[in-house]
């Protein structure tokens, strides 16, 4: 225990158990009106008259058991917010699991409609049908087939494979410009050439497609969708751009989270999945580059160039 001894008669300090600095009169003056604050300080009378005053401070070991309940406490708490937190990720693997087998189930199951409809469109062939109807039900048929096999590969890495990125978005960007309102004015600008890059080219499109679809909802059936595909040494960059309702600067982020939509209907799914697919998957890149109310928003994208040398 850190002691003081102050002797009235000679009007000096003398100290224990303090550090050799701490011994000027100076210092154990002041160490003593600080011990004061501590503990009452014990005054030595001998016949009525005070001849020692004793100031003592707390030990180290009082100074730290003094702390020891909030250590406890905050050790306590971190110790249950670890396992929220662990209990929070086996609940999510969980829901993530079921979402994965209900997917690959969907997959399953649309499988066998798909075949019929191969079927009935060989028997139109042969009825001398208009061949374009023929070669847009194709088309839509492939297309639920890449949706049947996006969904059956849920859960499972995705491969990525060496594929030029302008054919990918136009072939979807034109297959979403035939089925939508004739009131879009939709506009495509590539860079010229090729652009090899590495990716899955039916998640990739699951991504376009999904930002064009919001899109067109943004515009309500009538506006202007433009997408540029260009580059630079290293990015290749994609602008998908709308002259829609537009979207408030402190939801840029949020969007892309789960649960996160404008919509009266709908998961709000789109963008997050699109947010994996792109960072988590293809090691790129996707924000919102600009957006203003009521005048439109533009997405931005971009992925990783494959060497061209």
């Amino acid at each position: 225990t850190p002691m003081i001894l102050f002797s009235v008669k000679d009007d000096l300090y003398e100290a224990k158990n303090i550090s050799e600095e701490e011994k000027s009169q100076e210092e154990l003056v002041r160490l003593s009106q600080f011990f004061k604050t501590q503990n009452d300080p014990i005054e030595v009378y001998f016949e009525d008259q005070l001849y020692e005053v004793v100031y003592y401070g707390n030990s180290s070991f009082i100074t730290k058991t003094k702390y020891a309940p909030f250590v406890i406490v905050i050790a306590v708490l971190l110790f249950l917010v670890a396992l929220y937190y662990m209990y929070s990720i086996s609940k999510s693997n969980e829901q993530n699991r079921l979402w994965a087998g209900m997917a690959k189930e969907t997959a399953h199951q649309i499988g066998t409609p798909l075949s019929s409809l191969v079927g009935w469109v060989e028997i139109l062939r042969s009825e001398r049908v208009d061949q374009d109807y023929i070669a847009e039900m194709n088309k839509d048929i492939d297309r639920l087939n890449t949706i049947a096999n996006r969904f059956s590969k849920i859960g499972s890495p995705p491969a990525l494979d060496k594929a030029d990125l302008v054919l990918v978005v136009s072939d979807t960007f034109e297959y979403m410009q035939r089925r939508s309102s004739k009131l879009i004015d939709f506009t495509l600008e590539c860079s010229s050439g090729s652009i090899f890059c590495m990716l899955n080219a039916s998640l990739l499109s699951w991504t376009i497609e999904n930002l064009i679809k919001n899109a067109m909802d943004a515009v309500k059936g009538e506006g202007k969708i433009h997408l540029t595909v260009t580059q630079n040494k290293k990015w290749a960059i994609l602008k998908l751009s709308d002259t829609g309702k537009g979207i408030p600067k402190r939801k840029f982020k949020r969007i892309f989270k789960p649960g996160e939509t404008t919509k009266k209907r709908g998961w709000g799914l789109g963008l997050s999945l699109a947010k994996r697919i792109i960072e988590d998957y293809h090691h790129g890149k996707i924000k919102v580059l600009r957006s203003e109310i009521n005048k439109g928003t533009t997405f931005v994208i971009l992925l990783q160039k494959l060497s061209t040398e």
